[in-house]
């Protein structure tokens, strides 16, 4: 059986990644793909405990690093129980965050530095890296206006962060995708989500379908 196919999806808060990684997981499916959707932190149950504390807004106090530390503590248990398996089975994994948020948000946005964050979280996924990143760009103003307008969304520790933090990890983010080109796209998030979705297609189907 061969090796399936590990992507993530990587954004801002209000980028819409959610959403467009269901549109995804419906595309692959209908094309006859065996698909297993997650997220980080959480996809099982001691990362989504890790989880719950990292995002409650009750823990204001948490230190840079001991957040850090949590997220690649919930990476590590999370790899190793779902996405590792589903990948020997031969299956696409779609994971909603990775490593790129870990460096761009207490790498670069807390200020920990991207190349310690990368170090500390390569412990954690032991060379298990994504075979492509879709990074949703957009502007922090219009991503938590589309969060603050959603009244069903629950507001977590991150939301509470002022517009010039939101601004960094935008700014981390950019970075990454010039580190990384062979392996992060830049996807324009502010457009509609038909647009969007099509951005998306465009790379899967060069990525994945046409060279499988």
């Amino acid at each position: 059986m061969e090796k399936g196919f590990f992507i993530t999806v990587e954004g801002g808060e209000g980028a819409g990644k959610t959403t467009l990684l269901a549109k995804l997981e419906q595309y692959l499916l209908a094309k006859g793909f065996a698909v297993v959707s997650t997220r980080e932190p959480g996809g099982i149950e001691i990362a989504e405990q890790i989880r719950s504390v990292i995002l409650n807004p009750a823990n204001t106090r948490m230190d840079s690093r001991t957040e850090a530390l949590l997220y690649a503590a919930a990476r590590r248990q999370h790899i190793v129980e779902k996405v590792l398996p589903a990948l020997e089975e031969g299956k696409f994994v779609l994971c909603d965050r990775f490593i790129d948020s870990s460096l761009a948000y207490q790498g670069f946005a807390r200020g920990l530095g991207i190349d310690e964050i990368f170090s500390v979280n390569q412990f954690a996924v032991n060379d298990c890296m994504p075979d492509f990143t879709l990074y949703f760009d957009i502007d922090p103003v219009i991503g938590l206006s589309r969060i603050h307008a959603d009244q069903n969304r629950e507001i977590n520790r991150l939301d509470l962060e002022h517009l010039d933090f939101h601004q960094r990890v935008r700014e981390g983010y950019l970075k990454l995708v010039d580190r990384f080109p062979e392996r992060i796209y830049l996807i324009n998030a502010g457009s509609s989500m038909d647009q969007v979705f099509e951005q998306v297609k465009r790379i899967v189907d060069e990525r994945i379908l046409t060279n499988p």
